[in-house]
């Protein structure tokens, strides 16, 4: 019996036609990534259940170092691996204290915050890898069942 042709992800067609073009090229870069992060950080810093993990002394900071690590990630430039080693989320996250609840929350407010930015810059497509990446990474960071 005949191996089946793999189908083709979304995703991937987008990238047939362009494949010298990285994830964060494609969805309009460092504009794209400083807006999610920063709608991302005014949520948190009125957000009564995760928002007091955050450094209210370096809100700024903080911005930065996400804004950072997702650019990295979806093919951006290597800051984060530059200004802090590697990520080693899960130690980074070790001392909070992360159950269900609060990944939930994250991802409604990073979920907010990608919805600020239109489908002409951010893809259904490309819209739905990042929510998958970042359900991923949510749910790696429980620490607490």
């Amino acid at each position: 019996m005949p191996t089946p042709e793999p189908v083709p992800l979304p995703l991937s067609e987008h990238y047939k036609h362009n494949p010298h073009q990285t994830f964060y090229e494609a969805v309009g870069g460092e504009d794209t990534f400083r807006a999610i992060v920063h709608n991302f950080y005014q949520q948190m810093r009125s957000d009564d259940l995760i928002g007091p993990m955050y450094p209210h002394d370096d809100w700024e900071g903080a911005e930065d170092r996400l804004r950072w690590f997702l650019a990295q990630y979806w093919g951006g430039p290597q800051t984060f691996s530059q200004e802090r080693g590697h990520p080693r989320l899960r130690m980074r996250h070790a001392h909070f204290s992360i159950g269900e609840q609060e990944a939930k929350r994250w991802l409604e407010l990073m979920d907010n915050a990608i919805a600020t930015i239109d489908e002409d810059t951010l893809s259904p497509v490309h819209r739905a890898a990042m929510r998958e990446h970042m359900t991923r990474v949510a749910h790696m960071l429980i620490n607490r069942h």
